[in-house]
């Protein structure tokens, strides 16, 4: 059984969508980061980022156990290992795999950075703001334009790309998006919502979710801690 060492946050409901979707038998491990979880050191031996999620699969390539971390990484080991969510055919395979880079490199970073200035940072810093909202809106056009051609993000076949990017956009309101000013998306985003495995993910671990941030968990998450010196680096 696959442990999963997660929280309930987008890059955390990428996998347990993931698993739910495979059908992969799996357990979850809560690691409150607004706690601190991610800094121990059981956590950094499979996580050496100290950033959820994190797998640990006994039965890993050769029967030997294998653990990784890197939400991005893990959705291509699950399908990998099952077969499912990576489409046999080499060129919506390639493009999967580009998509899956656009949500690791463009939509997760960047609209994680518009929560931050627009909901979490300590003081409203208006260029922030306004160049967080600004790029958040010009990803999902070229997603909007994107799923005016392909039923899917990748291709006309659901994928891991549409799981990387799905959960992020859950939270549109707050990245200063209007969802309905992007037809497509919306059409996409509502239809991936639809699926009894992705509601299955969204519930992982999601009655641990706390709304608001204590001092404590600032410091946790966005505080000098995480630039401290590990343990044998």
């Amino acid at each position: 059984m696959i442990e999963l060492y997660s929280w309930p946050t987008p890059n955390g409901f990428k996998v347990s969508i993931a698993l739910e979707e495979t059908g992969l038998a799996y357990r979850a491990i809560a690691v409150d980061i607004g706690a601190g979880d991610q800094f121990e050191a059981g956590f950094l031996a499979i996580s050496p980022n100290n950033k959820i999620p994190a797998i640990v699969d006994p039965d890993g390539p050769d029967g030997a156990p294998i653990s990784l971390f890197e939400s991005g990484a893990i959705l291509v080991y699950v399908a990998g290992k099952t077969g499912r969510l990576l489409p046999a055919s080499v060129r919506d395979k390639y493009r999967t795999l580009e998509w899956l880079m656009f949500q690791m490199g463009g939509v997760g970073p960047m609209l994680g950075q518009a929560h931050h200035f627009r909901i979490y940072a300590p003081e409203k810093i208006e260029y922030a703001i306004d160049r967080y909202t600004r790029e958040a809106n010009r990803l999902y056009g070229v997603m909007d334009r994107r799923l005016a051609v392909s039923r899917y993000i990748a291709c006309d076949e659901y994928t891991i790309a549409d799981i990387a990017i799905f959960p992020w956009l859950r939270s549109h309101k707050n990245q200063g998006v209007d969802l309905e000013a992007y037809p497509n998306v919306k059409r996409w985003f509502d239809e991936i919502a639809a699926r009894p495995a992705v509601q299955r993910g969204l519930a992982v671990l999601a009655d641990r979710r706390k709304p608001l941030l204590d001092d404590r968990a600032r410091e946790n998450l966005f505080g000098a801690k995480q630039y401290g010196k590990r343990p044998g680096a």
